[in-house]
C-alpha cells in the first residue's frame, strides 16, 4: 500500500472523500416539522348517525366544522353534546379565526327536521355565511 502526501498530510489510495449528510439530515427534518405544523386536523363529531342515502355526492371540506344531530335529536360536536343553545359558542370562536370555515351538519335518518332546523339557525346567527352551510345526509 503505497502512501501520496499531499498538502501536509498522508492519504492512502483506499480512502476517498465521503460527502456530509449532516446537512441533508437538518433538511429533511426541518420539512417534517414544516409539514406537523402546516397539517390541518379536522375534528370529528364524536358520534356515529345513520344518514340516509343521498342522490348525490358532496364532498365534505378537510378544514370544516361537524356538527352531528342523533336520532335522539342531541346535537354533538367533538364527541361531547352541545345541544342546540351550544351550537354558537362552539362556532363562533372558530368564525373569529377563519371567516370562511363551512359547517356540516350530519344528521341521522331518525332526527326531527326541526332541531336540525334549528341548528342551522343558531349557526347562521352564529355568523356562519349561507353558502357554507351543509346538512349532509350522506
Amino acid at each position: 500500500m503505497s502512501s501520496v502526501r499531499r498538502s501536509g498530510s498522508f492519504f492512502s489510495e483506499d480512502d476517498e472523500p465521503k460527502p456530509d449528510l449532516s446537512p441533508m439530515i437538518d433538511c429533511v427534518f426541518i420539512l417534517l416539522i414544516f409539514f406537523i405544523v402546516t397539517t390541518v386536523f379536522q375534528k370529528p363529531p364524536g358520534v356515529e348517525v345513520t344518514r340516509a342515502r343521498a342522490s348525490k355526492v358532496a364532498r365534505l371540506e378537510k378544514n370544516s366544522i361537524l356538527l352531528a344531530v342523533t336520532a335522539e335529536n342531541k346535537v354533538f360536536y367533538g364527541g361531547q353534546e352541545v345541544g342546540v343553545g351550544g351550537v354558537q359558542n362552539v362556532v363562533r370562536p372558530m368564525l373569529l379565526e377563519d371567516e370562511e370555515l363551512p359547517v356540516i351538519i350530519q344528521a341521522d335518518t331518525n332526527a326531527f327536521r326541526g332541531i336540525v332546523s334549528d341548528v342551522e339557525k343558531q349557526c347562521l346567527l352564529a355568523g356562519v355565511k349561507k353558502n357554507k352551510l351543509t346538512a349532509a345526509t350522506q
